[in-house]
């Protein structure tokens, strides 16, 4: 009986040892995990699902520890979240801008490095009115040249919608690459330009609204690959049979499926999320170590179009 009596009275008190234990060794893992605040535009987009899974896949779950947030395209709501991270103590924060130049995130960002975080901005750039440590995208402009290059080499004249995201300056810097290059032919005309915020739904209204109201166009071009599906499905809504052509930027596995299917699409510009999600890891890495990283990395990009869409991987990112 007092044997019984003694493990009723022990049994209580292992229980509570062992959920100390257990308590204070997650909060000891917890600790020497790396806190990584990642705030992107928007999730509404598999080339920042793409990049964020790549991030944390070389980063390792196990080292590190992730907040991940979708700003939904509101710069008030990327703003509270910067000040989340902030709270949360991140060790370093990762922000996809909504608004390049929005006053709300600017100065979030300039509290979450007054608070010794380590910063990274990620496929578009900020304003230099934004303290930052590393800025990461992809050759914007020059993949604005090369769209235009394309464009040279296959008609001799053409009038041009443009399908913008003017808060991004990644997409601004694209349309710049474009414009310059095609400044010298007069035969190339911008008879248009609409903003679409980069998204499909809203592109396949801009464009609705474009070959209704005109002026006409035979050439799109677009900020992204999204904005480039908006805009062809446009054409099949109105069953358009005139002769156009679309660009678009991202080399996305959608795009890259039905530029044999689809006449209307001319090619795109590819970029990597992989690979820019393997530079923000690299550059993470650095940081912790100690070790010197550059300011800005560019990471190249290569025209795509159904001639060469062989030297890309079929399914999926490159």
């Amino acid at each position: 009986m007092f044997k019984r009596s003694f493990v009723y009275f022990l049994l209580p008190m292992v229980v509570c040892l062992f959920l100390v234990f257990l308590f204070e060794r997650g909060r000891h893992l917890d600790d020497k995990q790396l806190k990584i605040g990642i705030s992107y535009m928007t999730l509404n987009n598999d080339f920042y699902k793409t990049l964020n899974a790549e991030i944390e896949k070389t980063m390792g779950v196990e080292t590190s520890r992730f907040f991940v947030r979708d700003a939904e395209l509101d710069a008030g709501k990327q703003s509270q979240q910067i000040d989340f991270f902030v709270e949360q103590q991140v060790d370093v924060l990762v922000v996809n801008p909504v608004d390049s130049h929005s006053p709300q995130v600017l100065a979030s960002l300039n509290r979450a490095k007054a608070a010794g975080i380590r910063i990274i901005v990620v496929d578009s750039p900020i304003s230099s009115e934004a303290s930052v440590d590393v800025t990461i995208v992809s050759d914007n402009y020059q993949a604005g040249v090369l769209l235009a290059e394309n464009l040279l080499k296959t008609v001799s004249e053409a009038k041009i919608l443009i399908l913008k995201h003017q808060n991004a300056l990644s997409a601004r810097e694209r349309i710049q690459g474009f414009l310059d290059t095609i400044e010298q032919y007069p035969a190339y005309k911008v008879v248009a330009e609409r903003e679409t915020l980069g998204q499909t739904e809203e592109s396949m209204t801009q464009v609705l609204a474009a070959l209704q109201d005109g002026p006409s166009f035979d050439v799109v071009v677009s900020l992204n690959d999204r904005a480039a599906l908006g805009a062809l499905a446009a054409l099949e809504d109105q069953r358009y049979t005139g002769q156009m052509l679309i660009y678009g930027v991202d080399g996305s596995p959608d795009i890259k499926a039905l530029l044999p299917l689809k006449n209307a699409l001319q090619g795109s510009v590819a970029q990597s999320p992989i690979q820019m999600g393997q530079k923000v890891s690299e550059v993470i890495q650095q940081m912790v170590s100690h070790q010197e990283y550059e300011s800005n990395y560019a990471i190249p990009v290569q025209v795509l179009t159904r001639e060469n869409r062989r030297e890309f991987p079929v399914k999926g990112w490159q």
